[in-house]
């Protein structure tokens, strides 16, 4: 694997269990693509090399999928590189380590929720890494880090910012100095990987609350309009008049709340918003059926071949009555709000969805949708159908398809 020079805090990742040897743990925080992971990986490896022999660690991430991408493939590369003997046995979420006539095995762990913490209960660790720490339940932070009771062990932790009432940021990164640890802010200019072109696509990327805290790193709370740049109307689009390569639809079912269907139209690898079912029974005085919004649904089709209506899990009924019409394939949504307008935000900018102006309901809830003023990362329920369904889209096809399949190749000696 080939590297360019590491910056000074990378450096000082790699190094800082040499040099400050006293600290109980290391923890790295700040923006994305700023060289924390594949740094800190590194050197928890070769630190657990250098002081271990025959003991047991841990590598944990949101997903046991997540680690294996995000971590361990690249981790075992330059371990080979580096001469190190790798024995992956990734099948079982495990890694066995070499070097110098000592053997460490290294275990993978997956923090999705809160049950995730009796799958780490009753090891012995001498350390632990957390790569985005601050994605994963409490209780499986703490149940991994109780893990770790043998005498020289350390905890290493890096994740990008969320809001400044979150408990990692309490708990763990402004108390620094009472749990004895190491920290480094990072920047994106601290990984010299990036070019200048790429630092400012990042830039591009995110605004709001999502650019201060992936791009300039910081912990600060979500306010305001959640997506305040679809103020601009240099953000919406007339339909393209040029025949489209595939449709799908994505819907957000509700009976006393409104329904929300968006017809997506790919064109030119681009996925334009170019038409809408919205139903408001409030304000319409009545109430539909099933079956009166899967004739809406039909009209939004209209002729066209839809590959696939993509729909709000929640909505067992209404997905019952479009298997039971056998016309078109319907998918539960994927729905994890934050992940959710994270990814909307990202594909809107970045031009990968774009909505037409024919869309005047979706238009209308862009400028309404709004955080809590709480200080969480939890937008009003309230003028958020169309959202919804366009974070259905996003989330489950658009984003989706980059996770269906991960392969993992190793060179076997």
């Amino acid at each position: 694997m080939k590297f360019t020079e590491f910056s000074p805090k990378q450096l000082k990742v790699l190094r800082w269990w040499c040099e400050d040897n006293d600290r109980d743990g290391i923890i790295c925080d700040g923006a994305v693509r700023s060289g924390k992971t594949l740094c800190m990986s590194v050197s928890f490896a070769a630190w657990a090399m250098m002081c271990f022999d025959g003991r047991n660690f841990a590598i944990c991430g949101k997903t046991i999928r997540s680690v294996k991408r995000n971590v361990v493939t690249t981790l075992i590369a330059v371990l080979r590189d580096l001469g190190f003997e790798v024995h992956d046995r990734l099948s079982s979420n495990q890694m066995d380590v070499c070097a110098g006539g000592r053997i460490n095995t290294f275990y993978l762990f997956g923090g999705r929720d809160e049950s995730s913490a009796a799958l780490i209960q009753g090891m012995t660790l001498c350390g632990v890494l957390f790569d985005e720490a601050a994605l994963m339940p409490r209780s499986f932070v703490e149940q991994a880090v109780a893990r770790c009771s043998v005498e020289g062990s350390k905890l290493w932790f890096n994740c990008n910012p969320e809001y400044p009432q979150h408990w990692f940021c309490r708990e763990w990164v402004n108390k620094i100095n009472e749990k004895n640890l190491y920290y480094i802010h990072f920047s994106m200019e601290d990984n010299p990987s990036l070019s200048n072109r790429m630092l400012a696509r990042y830039r591009k990327m995110y605004s709001g609350s999502f650019y201060q805290r992936y791009v300039l790193g910081k912990w600060v709370a979500a306010e305001g309009l959640v997506y305040p740049f679809m103020s601009d109307d240099k953000m919406l689009y007339d339909v393209p008049s040029n025949v489209f390569d595939d449709y799908v639809i994505s819907c957000d079912y509700g009976t006393v709340n409104p329904s929300s269907f968006g017809l997506w139209g790919l064109y030119d690898g681009v996925w334009f918003r170019i038409g809408e079912y919205y139903y408001n029974s409030r304000t319409q005085g009545s109430s539909r059926t099933d079956e009166e919004h899967y004739n809406g649904l039909c009209d939004l089709a209209g002729s066209r071949d839809i590959s696939r209506v993509i729909v709000d899990p929640s909505a067992a009924s209404f997905i019952e009555v479009i298997k039971r019409h056998g016309k078109f394939r319907v998918v539960p949504a994927r729905n994890n709000v934050l992940d959710g307008i994270r990814q909307v935000s990202t594909a809107l900018k970045q031009g990968e969805i774009k909505i037409c102006r024919c869309c005047s309901d979706c238009i209308r809830e862009f400028g309404l949708y709004r955080w809590e003023s709480s200080g969480r990362d939890v937008p009003v329920k309230e003028n958020d159908h169309a959202m919804d369904d366009i974070r259905y889209f996003v989330a489950t096809y658009l984003n989706a398809r980059e996770e269906e399949f991960v392969a993992f190749s190793f060179d076997r000696r």
